[in-house]
């Protein structure tokens, strides 16, 4: 508990917290949040509850901690300018501060739990290797980054792409031909029409053809029964008239 140092300064001394970013730290855990993302206002209130039950209203650590926590809450409050994409997260220090002191904590609890059990597996006078030190925090760089995305693109394999080449119609010889045939007989098939070994532009072609001149009158086309052959029947001049 807080009590008056002999020089005139304020000691703190408590059993729990070591200081203002250990009690902090405790109520993030407590809250479950994400650290990189704290929800300054909840956390504030917290805080300024904790140091006055605890009777911390003159520790200058803890109060200049509680200042810091308002004066963060009072920049998110305020309103934001259209446009302004450089906007700074005045969090950062904070979490930063944060970070720092969480790494610092768990190397202290590792090394107390690492002194506790060589105190309790060695006799006095053994000196034991050295432990395995923790494995230091993983970053990546942002070239290696770049370059395991460039492999993991590299094994996707690329679409198969086809050429459609258009084929044009030929619908003028379509209907010379049937002008031919009309010429020669008063009615015919489809067979008759597109002539053996058709294409798949030949049958367009006669069949456009067929159309434009039933159009115009210059035959017919006629099916007897569903599903039945097409006759094309050549019409008489008066009929066409």
């Amino acid at each position: 508990m807080p009590g008056q140092a002999g020089g005139g300064g304020f000691v703190v001394e408590l059993e729990k917290f070591t200081g203002p970013l250990d009690l902090l730290l405790h109520l993030i855990r407590e809250d479950e949040v994400d650290i990189t993302d704290l929800p300054i206002a909840k956390i504030a209130d917290q805080f300024l509850a904790v140091i006055a039950d605890l009777g911390l209203n003159q520790a200058a650590d803890y109060l200049e901690m509680a200042a810091r926590l308002l004066r963060i809450k009072a920049q998110l409050l305020l309103p934001r300018r259209l446009g302004d994409d450089e906007w700074d997260d005045p969090r950062a220090e904070l979490v930063r501060r944060l970070l720092e002191y969480q790494q610092i904590r768990e190397l202290v609890d590792w090394m107390h739990v690492a002194a506790g059990a060589r105190a309790e597996r060695y006799a006095r006078g053994y000196e034991a290797p050295p432990p395995d030190a923790p494995p230091a925090p993983l970053r990546i760089e942002l070239n290696e980054l770049l370059a395991a995305a460039e492999r993991v693109i590299a094994l996707i394999p690329e679409p198969t792409l086809h050429r459609v080449v258009p084929r044009p119609l030929d619908v003028e010889g379509a209907t010379a031909r049937l002008h031919a045939l009309l010429a020669e007989r008063e009615t015919f098939g489809w067979a008759d029409a597109v002539g053996p070994q058709a294409t798949l532009v030949d049958v367009l072609s006669t069949f456009i053809a067929l159309l434009e001149l039933a159009k115009r009158g210059t035959l017919t086309l006629t099916q007897p029964e569903p599903f039945g052959p097409m006759v094309i029947r050549r019409e008489s001049p008066r009929e066409a008239a």
